[in-house]
């Protein structure tokens, strides 16, 4: 046994625990014969996948293609359970592993606090000057389970990290034991699919669910090891979560007003809940009494203003204070018109005026404690509450606002027409459009009127930015801090915005104005972002707009798009070009003197911008990384990071330090001339392979459409979001997102890989050559190519080809399979040579060792989602067979993890 095997001995356990349990639930609940069913199609499927046993392949087709349909939905719920209890055996294992690590008294792991105060050394205080890291959840359409399914899987994990701490043999062993029993039966009599699409509201709540999982108390907990092991500022958040559940329109009809004002007020349901039940557990930790301590003036004046006047706490200050403090938070929750709140005051109060009211009344029980000889008492349950409300405030998270630019484009036009100002501002050029829009910014009049006609949509808009407003008077200016516009391409669409925010109160007009909400461009298209520090350029370079950026602190916030870059120009174009953006930014902020801050539209998939995070970040370009950072998180992958609170902490540890080493390295060199002329040459033969195949190949829409499951996916009740932006079949207007979820379900992966084979083989020698020197000594382009490799591993050519069969125009079909398969090979053969490995993920083998363990499971799902899909496009209307097509999408999203 290897040193590998043995560290993943316990993993080999728990997987063949759940596995058992799983089958045993199957056989009590649906007999004998459907486990002997199911366990003959497991047993074939290993077979030939392990043994490539050519006959047992032979025998699980034939077995598989005589299901019925209620047997088909029933082998494709077992194995998409197993995909699901093997992901949580996995993260329970590296939870174990990482304990294990700490325990043992190693080296700290480099992406953790503690491994950055262990590199830092004597200036560790300074590691985390100025960082703040902030993840933003999305609602996007990949997440396909249900929150009851997450919460059994939590449970699930729980009971697994119970059994590490008894004997096996125990009784507590037993008892665990029966418990997963329990909840896998409850697992398996759970609906895996729902049964209506999901509203904006349920995608809120889906969002809102994490933080009880491990926002709440991982946060400060971090903030508070942070400041401990770094000097980190004290009550200065290194992390705030943002969200654009409720506040993301872009291309979604769905997020109205109404949306927005659903998302804060359940957001302040939350944070309140949990600052209610905080203070109401301080009361009975805090039951001093000041005949034995000396409390503070100002904590005496703090009880002796509190509404409680009962006899049995007279002499507890500490109590009296924070009943005061309960029945102000209270009365606040009231007067925001919150209804999610479950205690009740004991009085009545005034209502806080703001978050800091609330942090300063705390910090008056803190400094109380502390001058007592008590600071032991003000370290606990009152320390994780204050840097709690430093984080959170009263809104919980940053909720962005986003739409795209030809949106706001024809809202100003209206308004302008409307107005008199001019009757059709889309015909102007850009030049007019700057003049006419910086005229109208700096006039203190409104262009709106309430005796005029207005579009829905017009109107739908300026009531975005109204209760954005209200947002910011009731709950804090860090309630909505980024307005974001998608496709921005010039700098009159950052201007338009301002004028929006204008008719809100959110821009105070002027020559010099100010706005309260950061005006964020998102360049996303390979077009875009070339033309992006020249927009920025000229952005900056008007009086008007430099104004704007000052009333911002002179920071100025980028978004780029990982997703449309891709689907527009190819994985290695899209990689490069934002790597150039970010070079060529970074230069014009820093002769603008403006702060530049990255927020990086990352999706699950190597095709969307995923990939592991903390290399992600050291792979940034010299000076792009400058202390702040914001990251998309999306789909499948916010379960996979932050539904358990252990596990929820390492992804965030790790976001910090990478965030604090790559801001220290700032000035460091990444690359050489000679390496960006290489990966000029390679981006422009790669985008010229990519863009031949997908958008000028006669016949590719309807291979993509009928080779992979989209119609399907565009059917499943994932995401109140359509998956095209038009109704269009055209590539350019299908989402990113289906359009490499597609790709994964059928094994192919083509938005993380195609193109670099062919790009590699058109260099020159001296620069093919040069390619193993920088897979040596450039980070980007190391995790270019590492990110590459783990996508690769999750193809599987034999089942893509059982997919092209699906395809309408066999032989146009034929030969853009062939095609597609020939650039597999050459890709391969490029990456061996530049590695100089001779399999994929040889750098990684438990990775490696986890996919090809993972295969077996999966092989059926792809079979059954085939057979299932002929039978459904045959005309087939059966609800079994369309719910066995959406479990399988299901389970093979669970299997493959990082798929959209």
């Amino acid at each position: 046994m290897t040193s590998t095997d043995h560290k993943d001995a316990a993993l080999t356990e728990d997987i063949r625990l759940l596995g058992r349990l799983l089958g045993e639930v199957i056989r009590q609940h649906e007999g004998d014969a459907a486990f002997a069913e199911i366990e003959a199609i497991r047993q074939l499927s290993v077979a030939s996948r392990k043994l490539e046993d050519v006959e047992a392949q032979r025998k699980l087709t034939a077995l598989l293609d005589g299901l019925t349909d209620e047997q088909s939905v029933r082998v494709a719920r077992a194995f998409s359970f197993f995909s699901q209890l093997a992901n949580i055996a996995e993260d329970c294992h590296h939870t174990r592993r990482h304990r294990i690590h700490r325990r043992e008294g190693s080296a700290p792991l480099p992406a953790s606090l503690a491994g950055l105060a262990n590199e830092f050394g004597g200036e560790a205080g300074s590691a985390l000057t100025g960082v703040e890291v902030s993840p933003v959840l999305t609602a996007h359409p990949t997440e396909v389970q249900r929150k009851s399914i997450l919460d059994c899987q939590l449970k699930i994990a729980e009971a697994l990290a119970a059994r590490d701490a008894v004997p096996a043999d125990s009784q507590e062993a037993r008892t665990l034991e029966r418990e997963l029993v329990r909840v896998i039966t409850t697992l398996w009599h759970t609906r895996m699919l729902r049964d209506v699409k999901l509203g904006v509201k349920d995608e809120i709540e889906n969002a809102l669910a994490y933080f009880h999982y491990t926002f709440l108390d991982v946060v400060p907990a971090l903030q508070a090891d942070a400041e401990d092991l770094l000097d980190a500022a004290a009550g200065v958040p290194v992390l705030r979560i943002g969200s654009w559940v409720g506040g993301d329109r872009d291309g979604n009809p769905f997020v109205t007003a109404e949306m927005l004002d659903h998302a804060l007020r359940r957001q302040g349901d939350i944070v309140f809940e949990h600052y209610l039940d905080a203070v109401h557990a301080l009361g009975a930790d805090l039951p001093l009494s000041q005949l034995l301590t000396t409390p503070t003036p100002a904590l005496m004046a703090l009880a002796q203003a509190s509404p409680d006047r009962s006899a049995h706490r007279e002499d507890e200050p500490y109590r009296r204070a924070l009943t005061g403090i309960f029945a102000r938070l209270s009365a606040t929750a009231a007067a925001l018109g919150l209804s999610g709140i479950r205690r009740r005051s004991v009085g009545e109060s005034a209502a806080y005026a703001s978050a800091a009211e609330f942090k300063a009344d705390l910090d008056t029980l803190d400094a109380s404690l502390r001058a007592s000889g008590l600071a032991v008492l003000a370290e606990g349950r009152l320390r994780q509450l204050r840097l709690a409300v430093s984080a959170f405030g009263f809104h919980l998270a940053t909720l962005d606002l986003r739409q795209n630019a030809d949106v706001h484009e024809a809202t100003i036009a209206e308004l302008l027409a409307v107005a008199g100002v001019c009757a059709d501002y889309r015909a102007l050029d850009e030049a007019a459009r700057r003049e006419l829009l910086v005229t109208e910014l700096a006039s203190p009049r409104l262009l709106f009127s309430p005796h005029s006609e207005y579009s829905q949509e017009a109107r739908g808009e300026l009531a975005i930015f109204h209760r954005a407003a209200r947002a910011l008077r009731e709950q804090g200016a860090d309630a909505i801090r980024q307005a974001i516009i998608s496709k921005a391409d010039n700098v009159s669409d950052l201007l338009e915005v301002a004028m929006l925010m204008k008719e809100a109160g959110l821009v105070t007009p002027g020559p010099a104005p100010a706005t309260r909400i950061m005006i964020v461009p998102l360049f996303e298209t390979i077009d875009d972002l070339r033309r992006a520090p020249v927009t920025m350029q000229d952005w900056f370079a008007l009086p008007l707009a430099r104004a704007l950026v000052r009333s911002q602190g002179d920071l100025q916030e980028i978004m780029l798009g990982y997703s449309d870059s891709n689907k527009d120009g190819g994985y290695v174009t899209s990689n490069w070009e934002l790597y150039k953006a970010e070079t060529e930014l970074v230069k014009v902020f820093a002769m603008h003197q403006v702060r530049l801050r990255f927020f990086h539209g990352r999706g699950g998939t190597v095709g969307r911008g995923g990939g592991p995070s903390y290399e992600a970040i050291l792979a940034q370009p010299a000076g792009a990384v400058q202390g702040g950072l914001r990251l998309t998180e999306q789909g499948e992958v916010i379960a996979s990071k932050y539904a358990n609170a252990e596990l929820g902490r390492r992804n965030l540890e790790a976001l910090v330090a990478a965030t604090a080493r790559a801001t220290r390295s700032a000035n460091e060199p990444r690359n050489t001339p000679r390496y960006a002329a290489v990966m000029e040459s390679l981006s422009a033969a790669a985008f010229r392979h990519y863009r031949e195949l997908v958008y000028e190949t006669p016949g590719f829409v309807d291979f993509f459409r009928t080779l992979t499951p989209i119609r399907e996916i565009a059917d499943l009740n994932i995401g109140s979001r359509p998956a095209s932006r038009k109704a269009s079949q055209r590539i350019e207007d299908l989402r990113a997102i289906p359009w490499v979820f597609s790709w994964a379900q059928c094994r192919i992966m083509l938005p993380g890989w195609f193109g670099f084979g062919s790009a590699v083989a058109a260099l020159a020698d001296e620069d093919r050559a040069l390619l193993k020197e920088m897979w040596t000594k450039w980070r980007f382009f190391q995790t270019l190519l590492a990110n590459m490799d783990m996508l690769l591993a999750k193809t599987d050519p034999a089942v893509a080809a059982r997919y092209a069969a699906l395809a309408a125009d066999q032989p146009a079909a034929t030969g853009i399979f062939q095609r597609i398969m020939a650039e597999r090979e050459r890709t391969l053969a490029a990456l061996f040579e530049i590695t100089g490995s001779d399999a994929l993920l040889a750098s990684n083998p438990a990775l490696a060792r986890s996919i090809r363990n993972r295969f077996p499971y999966l092989d059926p799902l792809n079979h059954l989602q085939i057979a299932l899909i002929k039978r459904h496009r045959a005309g087939d209307t059966a609800e079994r067979v369309k719910r066995g097509i959406h479990i399988s999408i299901n389970g093979l999203a669970a299997g493959l993890r990082n798929s959209g």
